[in-house]
């Protein structure tokens, strides 16, 4: 039986989304798509007039993202039709001894902005630290550490996690590698081997904190996936600048930003600081609205977790992230930490795009 037209589920209401219950890999086309085709003036968070890709030249490569028209672009209508998880789904790998807020921060954030279910996959010391942060979390404590880990173990260790994660893995619109990851050998050794699993699956992966140790060590997880992107803080990016360029970091020149996104082929680069610079390889996209002078720790995690992927998601994270930092400052002035920020999340998004009574 041939799958009904879009023009047939118009009329007939009772099947729409069904077409969201195929397969994941399916489903994520489909979230990409949304992202790339005209905004519907019948969606109900539809844009101007004109495109929500208009931007206005800043100096050479660099231009400023019309990002508020992005958000509206794609942002999901709210919809009585469909189910739990349709909204999204992504999973966060990352959570050690050390870290547990990192992760916490990436994972609440995406449900913040409307994302279904948020996965956190997370060493056993964490776990227990992260569920009892919220209970809208779904945790697996699967992960582990080189100290619990005999020598002779390891490769059976390892493929068991493996193992864990690939049975979740294709039911992921997005995965987020790296907030709270800590830099184990044994542990970065097995996420290499998640990152490896997901990308045939053409599952978008964002990296960040110490997933993009990882990744400046080891380019070739990343290397020519269009799926992919790095969130580097100015740090991170000078680290990744010096390995993969081999040169010392040029702030000031966009042109460095895109040979960087080109040799390591295909990623999408965001590269944080006052102004968030998003890099194709092509063009330079700059997000310079709102902000906070409060620069708590924490920030990049919320960042991380969004749900859409590549440069429009980057803009639109970017100006939540901001505008919520803004509001929270607004109220909090010195004493704002990454909690305050995202409870505003979610008035960052209604403010922009709001959700239908």
């Amino acid at each position: 039986m041939s799958r009904p037209t879009g023009a047939w589920q118009q009329h007939h209401p009772q099947y729409r989304g069904r077409m969201w219950a195929a397969s994941p890999t399916f489903r994520r086309q489909l979230i990409l798509l949304r992202t790339l085709l005209p905004p519907n003036p019948a969606a109900g968070c539809s844009s101007s007039p004109s495109s929500s890709l208009r931007v206005r030249a800043m100096a050479a490569t660099v231009y400023e993202a019309d990002a508020e028209a992005v958000v509206r672009r794609i942002t999901p209508p709210l919809d009585r039709a469909r189910h739990k998880g349709q909204a999204g789904k992504i999973a966060v790998i990352g959570g050690c001894r050390e870290y547990t807020g990192a992760p916490y921060f990436a994972a609440i954030s995406a449900l913040k902005v409307g994302a279904d279910l948020s996965h956190v996959f997370c060493t056993e010391d964490a776990a227990t630290v992260i569920k009892s942060y919220s209970p809208e979390l779904i945790v697996h404590p699967i992960l582990e550490e080189s100290y619990s880990v005999r020598d002779d173990e390891r490769g059976s260790v390892s493929s068991k996690i493996l193992t864990e994660v690939a049975k979740w893995m294709e039911r992921f619109d997005c995965i987020v590698v790296g907030p709270g990851l800590g830099r184990d050998s044994f542990l970065l050794d097995c996420v290499s081997n998640i990152m490896r699993h997901a990308r045939p699956a053409n599952i978008p992966t964002v990296v960040d904190g110490d997933g993009l140790f990882l990744v400046t060590n080891n380019p070739d997880l990343v290397e020519g996936n269009s799926l992919a992107i790095l969130t580097p803080n100015v740090y991170e990016y000078k680290r990744l600048v010096q390995k993969v360029l081999n040169c010392d970091i040029d702030q000031e020149t966009p042109e460095q930003l895109i040979a960087l996104c080109q040799k390591i082929g295909g990623v999408t680069i965001m590269r944080k600081g006052k102004e968030d610079l998003i890099c194709d390889g092509k063009t330079v996209t700059q997000v310079s609205t709102y902000g906070s002078p409060r620069r708590c720790g924490g920030q990049g995690d919320i960042l991380a977790g969004r749900v859409n992927p590549m440069t429009l998601g980057c803009i639109a994270g970017s100006l939540l992230l901001r505008r919520a930092a803004s509001l929270a400052f607004e109220k909090n002035k010195r004493s704002t930490v990454t909690t305050d920020i995202i409870e505003f999340l979610g008035k960052s998004l209604e403010d922009i795009c709001p959700a239908e009574h």
